[in-house]
Formats: structure tokens, sequence, C-alpha cells
């Protein structure tokens, strides 16, 4: 059996939290490598040198590792690291999470190698925690549909699991339809449903509230283009 490790490597969620919310341990194990398989090169390259590492960044490799990478891809990647171990780096959070790097732990428990998750920020989570609800039994849908018939049926489906199962259910959406996701949402959901809004999670800016429907018809929030994700319980 293969030694080589998959470090399952966390990204800051927020600009400029590395030293805030990246561990010792995520910091060493980065140290230790130079092959890396990443959703966005560009961010990898700029999260590495924030961290202040004393690493060459032109001496790493980085492979790109999205949602439309293939397993054959995944497998020459593992192929080409020669027996070193490689870490995944997400474009934000936890890899693994609601990201494409699920793909390569998959790979390499099928070739007998060993993943390594390694804690941090992971928005989804954060979210939950902070939202008051069932953390017990919960689903996170990810992105809700674009279409307002088929986002209005899903938001009314996420509503009545959380009432008929006592299931929390998280989800999201792009950051520039927040605002008119919250809009649908309080239009479409019982005023007695509770709603839990978590934007901006370890920025400056951190915003986690939770309330009822009704509650949140009297407020005024503004989530345009701040990453978000939503909760709802009964």
């Amino acid at each position: 059996m293969s030694e080589q490790k998959l470090y399952m490597i966390p990204m800051v969620i927020a600009d400029d939290t590395e030293q805030m919310v990246i561990s010792d341990q995520v910091k060493h194990v980065i140290q230790s490598l130079d092959y890396f398989l990443v959703e966005n090169v560009r961010t990898a390259r700029r999260y590495i040198s924030k961290l202040r590492l004393g690493l060459t960044i032109e001496e790493l490799t980085f492979e790109i590792l999205d949602r439309k990478t293939s397993q054959e891809e995944v497998e020459a990647y593992f192929a080409n690291a020669k027996g070193k171990n490689i870490g995944i780096l997400s474009e934000s959070g936890c890899p693994g999470i609601a990201d494409p790097g699920a793909v390569a732990a998959a790979v390499a428990h099928r070739q007998g190698r060993r993943v390594v998750p390694l804690s941090g920020p992971s928005s989804i989570f954060m979210a939950l925690m902070g939202s008051g609800f069932n953390g017990q039994s919960f689903v996170f849908h990810g992105y809700v549909p674009i279409d307002n018939k088929d986002r209005e049926k899903k938001l009314k489906d996420m509503e009545d699991a959380a009432i008929r199962l006592n299931q929390t259910q998280l989800f999201m959406d792009t950051p520039y339809r927040n605002q008119k996701l919250f809009e649908h949402l309080i239009k479409a959901c019982h005023p007695n449903t509770l709603l839990s809004v978590a934007k901006g999670i370890t920025g400056d800016e951190e915003y986690i509230a939770t309330k009822t429907i009704g509650e949140w018809k009297r407020e005024k929030i503004n989530l345009h283009k701040t990453p978000t994700i939503f909760s709802l319980y009964a």
C-alpha cells in the first residue's frame, strides 16, 4: 500500500484572515509540500504567499482540480506526483465539502492512499453552528434553482422538510443573487418559519442572525455580493 498522503487543506473564506483562522498545523503541512491540486491557481498562489512560509511560489506545482476535472485526470495527477505527498486547496473553505476536491479523495481511497483532512473554516458548518438550529439532523442543498418557479418549489420543499423531519435546511446562491433570494424567501415561506442568515463569515463584517420570516419582513438587510449561507428551520 502506498504511503503517499493526500492532504485536504482549508482555505480562508474571507480576505486577509490567514493569520487568524489558519492553524499552525495547516501551515506546517503546506510548508512540507510542493505539489498541489487547486480549484484556482491564482487564488492558491496568493493564499500561500500570504501565509509567509518562506516558500518560493515559482518552485511549486499547481494542477487544476475543478468541477470539470475528470477522475482520469486526477489519476494522472497522482501519477505525475511520483510518490510525493499532495495538497488539495479549494477556492474557499474546506476541500471536499460542496467542492470538487471530493473526487481526488475518492480516487485516493481507491488507490489505497491515505487521506488526511485538516481542520479549518467552513462557511456551511459555521453557519449551522451560529444558527441555533438542529445540528443533529441537517442537509446542505447547495445552490437553489435560478428559475423563479423552480426556486419557489425548492424553497417550499425545504420548508416542508424542516417541519416534517425536524431538520435544518442549508443552502446558498451566488453572491450577486443573494438579495433576490432573501426577498423570495420572505415572500414564499410561512411567517413562523425560522430563517438564519450568515453572511461574510470570519470577515470584519460578519453577520449571523436568526429570526422568523415574519420578523425578517420588518428588517432591512443588504446581502448583495456578500457570500451568504441561508438556513431554514421550524
